[in-house]
C-alpha cells in the first residue's frame, strides 16, 4: 500500500495548490519581499536561493512529522493485536484518502475543519517564526520554513493519517516528503507562472480526475483492509 500512499501524497500536494496559495501564499509573498538585495550578482538567482532554503525547511518539517507519527503508530502497535491494529489504521487511511479526494474535486470541503486541531500548537510557534523576520541569510530561511511548516493545514493533517497507517517511521517520513515535494511548484513559483499553475489546477476536469484518482486509492485501501477482516 505504501506506493499508493506516496503517489497519492504527491498528488495531494500538487493538486492542493489552490489551498496552498490561500494558506501559505501570503507568508511566502511577505517572506519574498523581505529577502535582502544582493550587492552583486543575479537578483533572480539570489531570490531563488532564499526561496529554496525556505521550502527546504518547510518540507523537512513535513518529513519529520511523518516520521514521528509513523514511529508512534509502530510503538502503539505493540500494545494491541497487530493484525487488527493495522486493519484499523488502513481503514482510517482509506477514509481520509476518499475525503481528500472529495476535497480536491471540490465535492466536499469538510476536511479543512481539522485545521483547528493544530491551532493550539501554532500559537506557541508563531512568535518564534515572527522573530526570524526579516530573513538575513539562507540558514535563517531554512529555520523559518521549518517553523512555518507546522502552520495548521487540513491537507497536511489528512496526509499525516496515511503516515500513521504506514506503521513505520521511514515510510511515514517518505509519505510526507512526497507531499512536500508536491507542494513545491505552487509555493516556489511566482508571478505569471503561479497564476498559470493556479488556473490549471482549478480546471474542473483536472480537479475531478485528480479527486477520483485519490478516491480510487482510498477505495482500494478500504477494500484490502476490509477483506482482511474475513
Amino acid at each position: 500500500m505504501i506506493e499508493y500512499n506516496v503517489t497519492g501524497a504527491f498528488l495531494v500536494g500538487l493538486m492542493g495548490a489552490a489551498h496552498c496559495f490561500g494558506m501559505c501564499g501570503g507568508l511566502v509573498g511577505a517572506f519574498s519581499a523581505q529577502i535582502p538585495h544582493p550587492k552583486i550578482g543575479n537578483q533572480l538567482a539570489h531570490q531563488l536561493k532564499y526561496l529554496l532554503s525556505y521550502n527546504l525547511g518547510r518540507i523537512l518539517s513535513y518529513t519529520l512529522a511523518g516520521g514521528l507519527v509513523g514511529a508512534s503508530a509502530a510503538g502503539l502497535g505493540h500494545l494491541f493485536e497487530l493484525d487488527t491494529y493495522l486493519i484499523v489504521l488502513r481503514i482510517i487511511a482509506g477514509l481520509m484518502m476518499i475525503a481528500t479526494g472529495l476535497y480536491i474535486a471540490k465535492i466536499w470541503v469538510g476536511i479543512v475543519q481539522i485545521e483547528r486541531v493544530g491551532q493550539w500548537l501554532w500559537q506557541y510557534l508563531k512568535p518564534l517564526a515572527q522573530r526570524l523576520v526579516p530573513i538575513k541569510n539562507p540558514s535563517q530561511a531554512v529555520m523559518a520554513g521549518f517553523i512555518w511548516g507546522w502552520l495548521p493545514c487540513g491537507l497536511v493533517y489528512s496526509t499525516l493519517t496515511w503516515s500513521v497507517a504506514s506503521g513505520s517511521a521511514s515510510q511515514g517520513a517518505l509519505i510526507m516528503l512526497a507531499f512536500g515535494l508536491g507542494t513545491l511548484p505552487a509555493l516556489l513559483s511566482a508571478g505569471v507562472a503561479a497564476k498559470r499553475l493556479a488556473e490549471w489546477v482549478q480546471k474542473k476536469t483536472v480537479r475531478l480526475l485528480s479527486g477520483l484518482l485519490l478516491i480510487a486509492f482510498g477505495g482500494q485501501t478500504l477494500y484490502i483492509a476490509l477483506a482482511q477482516l474475513n
